[in-house]
């Protein structure tokens, strides 16, 4: 087994998962960077240390492809020691006006594609050093936002997921906790919604992805040794405003 410790990030080909590999890569890290995207994916990490990184196709909600990964993880590594599940799609549409299909898309990608990345990498992680998993889910996980009930009810179920893992995988020795973002200025973020979005935040501006990386990184490392079920909300005081 190598000793540097190897992490699993999806939803790596942008974005924030993109600034989690980079951020892990900074903190010694190897990384398997898995996303849908294969192309993007590997336009994204093609700069970075090929002797540090490998990248994977990953659907989340495809138990076939979580075995594959988990395998290129074990193969080229040895070792599993961290999970960022960090894969989500962003689905808007009124609650009379839901499509059936995409509901069920949302909560595929967003809560079913944790719970099979959970069963996968378990196995693996449970020999790992100092295991931990950051699930990172959303603010409308906490609140509902108008025009949002199948990505929130997508959103409600990872979070709840998430808490059922950290309660039962504490015995095991794996950490669980989850980070909260709020809007973070990704390509998932038109540009024409910032100015909307900066008036109700309370730092006046979104979040950056690399702010979210900080975060993914502390919960990860023995800095986070004792924090189990945590749920940490990142959204420059959005949630704190009475009215949106």
């Amino acid at each position: 087994m190598s000793g540097r410790r190897t992490a699993l990030v999806t939803g790596a080909a942008r974005g924030q998962g993109l600034a989690v590999v980079h951020r892990l890569l900074d903190d010694g890290y190897a990384v398997v960077a898995c996303d849908v995207l294969g192309d993007d994916l590997a336009t994204a990490v093609a700069p970075l240390d090929a002797d540090r990184v490998v990248a994977r196709t990953l659907d989340v909600a495809s138990a076939d492809g979580w075995r594959d990964v988990v395998g290129a993880a074990r193969e080229r590594f040895g070792r599993l020691d961290g999970l960022v599940s960090n894969a989500g799609i962003l689905h808007r549409a009124p609650l009379l006006e839901e499509d059936p299909a995409q509901f069920e898309r949302a909560w595929r990608v967003n809560a079913m594609g944790l719970l099979l990345g959970l069963q996968a990498c378990v196995p693996l992680l449970r020999d790992g050093t100092a295991p931990a998993v950051v699930v990172t889910t959303s603010n409308t996980a906490m609140r509902p936002f108008v025009g949002h009930a199948g990505y929130a009810a997508s959103k409600w179920a990872a979070r709840g997921l998430a808490q059922s893992a950290a309660l039962e995988l504490a015995e095991l020795g794996i950490r669980v906790n989850t980070v909260l973002p709020g809007a973070v200025a990704t390509p998932m973020l038109p540009e024409s919604s910032i100015p909307r979005i900066s008036s109700w935040v309370p730092l006046g501006r979104p979040g950056r992805a690399d702010e979210i990386a900080s975060v993914v990184s502390f919960l990860l490392s023995e800095q986070a040794s004792y924090l189990a079920g945590a749920e940490i909300l990142v959204d420059g005081g959005q949630l704190m405003r009475t009215h949106l």
